[in-house]
């Protein structure tokens, strides 16, 4: 973590300091010193805290206690004062603080300290000693590489570094004898080594058969064992930091005290009681609901939620995951939404279950809606307040802010990592997991279950065969009773609802074309969904509609449009809909992650057969007698080459769409029953085999690898490792997290949120972030900014900056607004202006 310290020009006030009081962090507010001390007991006790969901409390106390030991130092604390202008220039002990800053080593010593202390006394304290001295080590940057790349042991040059560097010896006789006492007594208490022991031999265990051990997963889950620790220091650390900071904080963060389960059961029992019977298929969602009541009294493991579109899957899983997180005393339910989807729909269904009227105190405080990271990596005392650690207990995020939490490089996500432990995590389409990311995530779900007390519910109406991938690189172990719903092929054929119309024709379809037979089933129905596979399609095909029909209502859907734009525009469709008046709309792939809407056509472009069936479910969702039609069409031109996920699932829907006008008796005559579905994952997986270990490359990590590997055994690293020295090192660890980390990221082409002034809230909103100086109506305000904000790749951010469109909310905050002359009403966001000017609000 790096300190943050004004300049000594910022204060006008200074305060004397007892000789001997060494300090970690400084208010400038009202020039009160933060006592080293005081900061490492209570980032102890803290982290103690978090590390005993995994039975790791001794060594949570410990790290906390060890983390900042280097600040002991002279040239440390010459180094803060000085900044602080506590120290006189004219004094000896003065130092340019403006060139020493970032350069004071206090990371290592705490690190060197366990290192020299444990490591000598015999192999399971060596392993234990590396766990702990790397969360110390690097709860600056991330978790540091063992071996990088190369071969090089990164590991031993840092336990190795000079001591005159680390100032071991000397932080040794300067700290805090009680600090010191207690850090010894836990380094001499054999529980510290014997939980270690225990977690680890836990490990080996769920990953044996046979006495054979899967040495591959097992180690890419003690690295997680240790990513898990090192989340519960970084986030005490941050959590004290900024406390201390403004010190009003602390009675903003929930810190666990939650509504109770039981209150929020009966809220959800009283809501389903009041729901009316209009349809037939709302008996079929009582039924869903009913079964998933029953299986909430099941013992903890990894379940299927298999329910076709339009079968209320939202709320049955709610009310699973309500009474399972009541009968297993848990401390957070976590919704896992997909990349493209629109998160807030949901969110705001079980929030006004909820968070009712009558309840005006909890409205936001149990629902949290995570949608993006608007604050940066690199944070000082403010941006760690704001930034999001999941501390509520329902939250609603996206896949990409969990894979982040679990894998991704720094620290903004890593911290989140121990709120998955004690959790109710329902991952809602859960087909949509990157192919790549398939045995990190497999091994990351049976870890999170086994060794973290957790329980996961994969719900979808295409269910992935993640239980029958490679076992030997990490497939899913569902629960022995894991399908929630006891008869799936009866269910599929009771929840058919629309007729599929295989419309693909040599030549393909121009965007003219559909467009036209778009228009044509809304004069015919009355409403017309068409999905397509990229934005630019969505934009060319909207704009046809229009041209063709100017009357016309219709829609256009992307995520370059904000969440509040999305839902806005999505609550007139549904009026339009509900009115039975002519509605078009056009849309990316993001609407069929659970959108509930009900079209009376769709059409879609061909694309994986899961997508096409939950664009089918978007098509008489609520059971109409007249079954709804789904026209699939290839179109003429379609540029997927920096898409080959949608590419392959294409060129695989295409051989079932050919295997089903052959003999649809074999697939039970739908398209979309399980034996379709079962054999298009099996010749996806197939096809997809050798992706599915996160490769890499030569501009990723300087060669070819996978992240499963260096995140495991590392064994190309290894190998250097012994080529260079001629031996190998005997220890626990030896991935290359950091390098790991960063490829992760960098393949992903991570995005950072931008906020967009769009209608008057979202000016508002802007205008009030820039004016915003209390840290509670700031933290309000970034809540709200979730809603006005649109996740931008990294090539357009440099569009947006090069065209001065986007303007900072403060000076060094990292969180950007953009220039609303680069927002439309109808697409959104865009990297040239699409508006005429007017005053701008950033």
């Amino acid at each position: 973590m790096t300190t943050s310290i004004p300049t000594q020009s910022e204060h006008t006030t200074t305060c004397s300091i007892e000789a001997g009081e060494p300090i970690a962090h400084w208010r400038a507010s009202d020039s009160t010193p933060h006592l080293l001390s005081q900061h490492l007991t209570d980032v102890g006790e803290l982290t103690s805290s978090f590390a005993s969901k995994i039975g790791l409390a001794e060594a949570g106390l410990l790290i906390g206690l060890l983390h900042d030991l280097g600040k002991y130092s002279k040239e440390f604390q010459d180094y803060i004062k000085s900044a602080l202008g506590l120290t006189n220039c004219d004094e000896d002990d003065y130092v340019d603080a403006t060139a020493k800053r970032g350069k004071v080593d206090h990371s290592s010593a705490g690190a060197q300290y366990i290192w020299h202390a444990l490591s000598p006394k015999g192999p399971l304290e060596l392993r234990v000693a590396q766990i702990l001295a790397l969360c110390i080590a690097s709860h600056h940057s991330g978790l540091i590489d063992c071996l990088s790349p190369d071969g090089d042991d990164t590991f031993s040059t840092r336990m190795l570094k000079a001591k005159t560097k680390t100032h071991l010896d000397e932080v040794t006789t300067e700290a805090t004898l009680a600090i010191r006492e207690r850090a010894d007594t836990l380094l001499f208490n054999a529980e510290l080594t014997t939980t270690a022991r225990h977690l680890i031999k836990k490990i080996l265990l769920a990953n044996s058969v046979d006495k054979k051990i899967n040495h591959t997963v097992v180690q890419q889950q003690v690295g997680l064992a240790v990513r898990f620790l090192f989340s519960c220091l970084i986030d005490a650390d941050r959590i004290d930091t900024a406390d201390f900071e403004h010190h009003r904080v602390k009675q903003y963060r929930p810190a666990g005290c939650y509504a109770s389960w039981p209150k929020l059961i009966e809220r959800l029992e009283l809501f389903l009681a009041s729901l009316p019977i209009k349809y037939d298929i709302d008996i079929l969602r009582n039924e869903i609901s009913q079964h998933c009541l029953t299986a909430a009294s099941r013992t903890g493991g990894i379940f299927t939620l298999s329910v076709p579109t339009g079968g209320g899957k939202t709320l049955a899983s709610l009310r699973f995951a309500l009474h399972h997180a009541k009968a297993r005393t848990l401390d957070r339910i976590i919704y896992v939404i997909p990349f493209t989807s629109i998160i807030d729909q949901n969110a705001q269904v079980v929030r006004s279950v909820l968070e009712p009227d009558g309840a005006p105190t909890e409205r936001g405080q149990i629902v949290l809606e995570h949608h993006s990271s608007l604050t940066p990596e690199q944070q000082d005392w403010r941006q760690k307040i704001l930034c999001e650690n999941w501390d509520a207990p329902v939250v609603y995020t996206t896949m990409v802010q969990l894979l982040e939490t679990l894998f991704g490089s720094g620290t903004r996500g890593a911290r989140r990592m121990h709120q998955l432990a004690n959790t109710v995590l329902v991952f809602d389409e859960i087909q949509t997991i990157p192919i790549q990311c398939v045995h990190l995530f497999n091994n990351a779900i049976n870890f999170l279950v086994e060794q973290c007390n957790s329980t996961v519910v994969l719900c979808t109406a295409t269910q992935p065969l993640l239980n029958q991938v490679d076992e030997s690189r990490g497939a899913i172990r569902l629960a022995a009773n894991h399908e929630i719903m006891p008869d799936r092929q009866k269910l599929f054929d009771d929840l058919k609802r629309v007729e599929v119309c295989d419309n693909r024709k040599p030549g393909g379809w121009s965007h003219t074309e559909v467009a036209e037979l778009a228009v044509g089933e809304v004069s015919r129905t009355g409403s017309c969904l068409t999905i397509v596979n990229t934005k630019k399609a969505a934009r060319e095909i909207f704009e046809a509609c229009r041209k063709i029909k100017p009357e016309c209502m219709a829609f256009h859907l992307s995520t370059d449009m904000c969440p509040a734009h999305r839902k806005k525009d999505l609550r007139k469709v549904r009026e339009l809909l509900a009115s039975k008046k002519p509605v078009l709309c056009v849309s990316t792939q993001l609407i069929e992650a659970g959108v509930d809407v009900d079209f009376h056509t769709a059409i879609r472009f061909v694309a994986g057969l899961d997508s096409i069936a939950q664009a089918a479910g978007r098509c008489n969702r609520n059971g109409r007698p007249e079954p709804g039609t789904v026209h699939v069409v290839n179109p003429t031109e379609e540029d997927l080459e920096y898409l080959p996920d949608i590419a392959i699932g294409r060129d695989i829907a295409n051989r079932l769409l050919d295997d089903y006008r052959s003999d649809p008796d074999r697939f039970g005559q739908n398209i979309f029953g399980p034996t379709a579905l079962s054999d298009y994952y099996q010749y996806y997986f197939f096809a997809r085999r050798n992706d599915m270990s996160y490769k890499v490359g030569e501009k990723d990590v300087g060669r070819d690898d996978s992240l499963l590997s260096m995140l495991s055994a590392n064994e190309t690293s290894v190998s250097e490792s012994r080529r260079k020295t001629g031996t190998t090192p005997d220890r626990l660890l030896n991935q290359s997290f950091m390098t790991a980390a960063h490829a992760f990221k960098a393949i992903d082409a991570p995005t950072q949120a931008v906020i967009v002034p769009y209608g008057d809230e979202g000016k508002t909103l802007v205008a009030d972030l820039h004016a915003a100086y209390d840290i509670k109506f700031e933290i309000e305000l970034l809540k709200t900014a979730q809603q006005y904000s649109v996740n931008v790749f990294p090539h357009v951010l440099k569009k947006l900056h090069q065209a001065k469109a986007l303007n900072e909310i403060k000076p060094n905050s990292g969180i950007f607004c953009l220039d609303s002359r680069f927002y439309s009403p109808d697409f959104g966001l865009a990297s040239e202006p699409v508006v005429l000017m007017e005053p701008i609000v950033c």
